[in-house]
C-alpha cells in the first residue's frame, strides 16, 4: 500500500511539474507573438499592396488573379508553402474608365461608377435625357409607357427625402422633426415600391424589361444610410450600362426631372469582358509535426465587390490571417498538427471558394481541429459563438485562457450558441459538422459606411485593432494545434423556431457554383 501511495506521489509530481513546463511554454511562445505582432507588424505593408496597390478582387477579375499570385508569392517568401487551388470559373470582367457629367442645365461632373459586370459604352460617351419610372395603375398602364425610354437613361431608385444618416437628426433635430422625417421616409420608400409593383415588375427584373425597350443605360442610387456611401453590387442588363450615382446627385437629377428641367447628361463606362476565368482559392500550409493529419484552419474569403478595394471585407480578414501565419511560422515553425491558411475565392457569390473546399477535401474537413473565420471589419474581436457545437465552451475557453488579459477583456462568448447557416465561409464547415468558428468583431460603422461600399478602402483600416486580433488568433491557432484532445463534433439538440413552432435543424451543406456570371 505504501509502495502504491508512494508511486501516485511520484505520478503527482510528474504531471504538475509537466503541467508547470507546458505553461511556461504556453507563456513563452505567447509572449514572443505578443512581441512579434507589436514590434515588427507587416500588416501596413501587407495592407498597402493588396488594397492601393492590386485593389478590389471582384472574382473573375484579374485583380482577383494577381491577389492569389501575390498572396502566394508572399506566403514562398515567408517559408510557407502554398498554391492556388481552382475551383471553377467565372465570367471575366474587368472595370475601366466611369464618367458622367451634366451637361444640360448647366455643366458638372457628377459622383458615380458603373456597377460590376456591366457592359460598356466603349470609348464614346453617351449623351441623352433622363426619364423616371412613371406611377401607373397596372402593368398594361407601364407597357403603354414604356417607348418612352427609348434612348434615354431611365432612374430607377427612390429620391432620398434626405442625405443624412438617422444618428444626425438623433444629435439636431427635435423629436419631432426626427419622426416626421421617418415617416416621410417610410411612406416614400412604400409608394416606390408599390410604383415598381405596379408596373409588373421586381427591382431585379426591371432594368432587362428597360433594356429590351431601348433605354441608353440604367442609373440608380443605392444610399447606405451614411454620408457619401453607395452600395456597389452587380448589374443585370446585358448591352447597356447600370450606373449608380452618388445620393446628392442623384436627387439633384431626380428634382430636375420632376420640376420639367429636362437634364441631359453624359455617360462614359468603360470595361472589358474577358470570357470565363478561372476561380481559386489559395491554400497556405504549415505541415504538423505529430499529428498531420489534422488541421487548424485560418479563415478568410479573399474576394471583394470593387466599389471600393475590399478593405475591411475582406482585406482585414485576409492580411489578418496572412500575418498570423507569418508569425506562427518564425515562432512555432513546427506545429503539432497542420495549420492551414484559406484564402477563399467566390464568397460574395454564395461561398463558392469554401464551399467547393469543402466538397473537394473531405480529409481535411474530417480531420479539422478547428477553423477560426474573421470577417466583418477593422474592429478587434468582441464576440464567439459556439456554432452549436456542445464541446466548444471547454475548448474555446481552454484556448481564451491562453491569450493576453488586454486582448480576451472584450470577448464575450455564447456557447453552445446556434450554426450559421450562411453569411461567411466559417458556415460551409459547420454545415458539413466540423467545428468552425467565427471571430466577430466590433462593427466600427461596418454595415453603412464600408460593407460593399465605395469607402470601403485602406483609410478605414484600424491597425492596433487588426494587431489585436493577430495576437488573439495566433493563440488560439497555437493552442489548438498543441491540445492533447480533439475537439469533438457533438451537437446541440436544436430549439423550437419561436415564430412557427416548428423544430429548427442543423443547416444543409449546400453545393458550390463552379461556373457562374455569365
Amino acid at each position: 500500500m505504501k509502495r502504491l501511495a508512494h508511486s501516485f506521489i511520484i505520478l503527482f509530481f510528474f504531471l504538475n511539474t509537466l503541467y508547470v513546463a507546458n505553461a511556461q511554454d504556453t507563456a513563452e511562445i505567447v509572449d514572443q507573438i505578443v512581441q512579434e505582432a507589436t514590434e515588427n507588424s507587416h500588416l501596413e505593408k501587407l495592407g498597402h499592396h493588396l488594397l492601393d496597390i492590386i485593389g478590389p478582387r471582384l472574382v473573375g477579375t484579374p485583380q482577383m488573379q494577381h491577389a492569389h499570385d501575390w498572396a502566394v508569392e508572399t506566403f514562398n517568401s515567408w517559408g510557407i508553402n502554398a498554391r492556388n487551388e481552382q475551383y471553377g470559373e467565372w465570367r471575366g470582367w474587368e472595370r475601366g474608365v466611369t464618367h458622367v457629367d451634366l451637361v444640360e442645365p448647366r455643366v458638372v461632373t457628377l459622383e458615380a461608377m458603373q456597377l460590376a459586370w456591366s457592359p460598356s459604352t466603349g470609348q464614346d460617351a453617351v449623351t441623352a435625357g433622363l426619364v423616371i419610372i412613371p406611377d401607373v395603375n397596372n402593368r398594361e398602364e407601364f407597357e403603354e409607357w414604356l417607348p418612352n425610354v427609348e434612348g434615354k437613361f431611365v432612374m430607377i431608385s427612390m429620391m432620398q427625402p434626405t442625405g443624412r444618416p438617422d444618428y444626425h437628426w438623433e444629435n439636431f433635430a427635435t423629436e419631432e422633426s426626427f419622426e416626421r422625417m421617418k415617416e416621410t421616409r417610410d411612406e416614400m420608400r412604400r409608394q416606390w415600391e408599390q410604383r415598381i409593383f405596379r408596373a409588373g415588375y421586381t427591382s431585379q427584373s426591371l432594368p432587362e424589361a428597360l433594356e429590351e425597350a431601348g433605354a441608353a443605360g440604367i442609373i440608380m442610387s443605392n444610399w447606405s444610410q451614411a454620408f457619401g456611401t453607395n452600395k456597389i453590387f452587380g448589374a443585370r442588363t446585358k448591352s447597356i450600362p447600370t450606373i449608380d450615382i452618388l445620393l446628392e446627385d442623384y436627387g439633384m437629377l431626380f428634382r430636375m426631372v420632376k420640376s420639367g428641367a429636362d437634364p441631359v447628361i453624359r455617360i462614359r463606362a468603360e470595361s472589358s469582358e474577358l470570357g470565363a476565368m478561372p476561380a481559386f482559392n489559395t491554400i497556405a500550409e504549415i505541415r504538423g509535426t505529430e499529428i498531420p493529419d489534422e488541421y487548424v484552419i485560418l479563415s478568410a474569403h479573399f474576394d471583394s465587390w470593387d466599389g471600393g478595394t475590399g478593405a475591411t471585407d475582406n482585406g482585414t480578414g485576409s492580411i489578418t490571417m496572412m500575418e498570423v501565419a507569418r508569425i506562427l511560422r518564425q515562432i512555432y515553425p513546427n506545429p503539432k498538427r497542420t495549420i492551414l491558411v484559406g484564402l477563399w475565392g467566390g464568397e460574395e457569390q454564395g461561398l463558392n471558394g469554401s464551399r467547393a473546399f469543402v466538397e473537394d477535401n473531405p480529409d481535411i474537413v474530417e480531420g479539422l481541429q478547428a477553423l477560426f473565420n474573421q470577417d466583418n471589419g477593422t474592429g478587434r474581436v468582441v464576440n464567439i459563438n459556439g456554432q452549436g457545437f456542445l464541446h466548444s465552451y471547454e475548448f474555446i475557453t481552454r484556448w481564451l485562457s491562453a491569450v493576453p488579459e488586454n486582448v480576451n477583456t472584450h470577448i464575450e462568448t455564447n456557447f453552445p450558441g446556434m450554426p450559421s447557416g450562411g453569411g461567411t465561409d466559417h458556415a460551409s464547415f459547420v454545415a458539413a459538422g466540423a467545428p468552425g468558428f467565427s471571430l466577430f468583431s466590433l462593427h466600427w460603422d461596418y454595415w453603412n459606411y464600408t460593407w460593399h461600399t465605395n469607402r470601403d478602402t485602406y483609410d478605414k483600416l484600424v491597425f492596433d485593432d487588426l494587431r489585436n486580433n493577430v495576437i488573439l488568433i495566433a493563440t488560439l491557432a497555437y493552442m489548438a494545434s498543441e491540445d492533447p484532445e480533439r475537439m469533438p463534433r457533438d451537437k446541440r439538440v436544436m430549439p423550437e423556431n419561436v415564430r412557427t413552432g416548428v423544430q429548427m435543424s442543423w443547416p444543409p451543406q449546400r453545393p458550390p457554383n463552379r461556373s457562374g456570371g455569365f
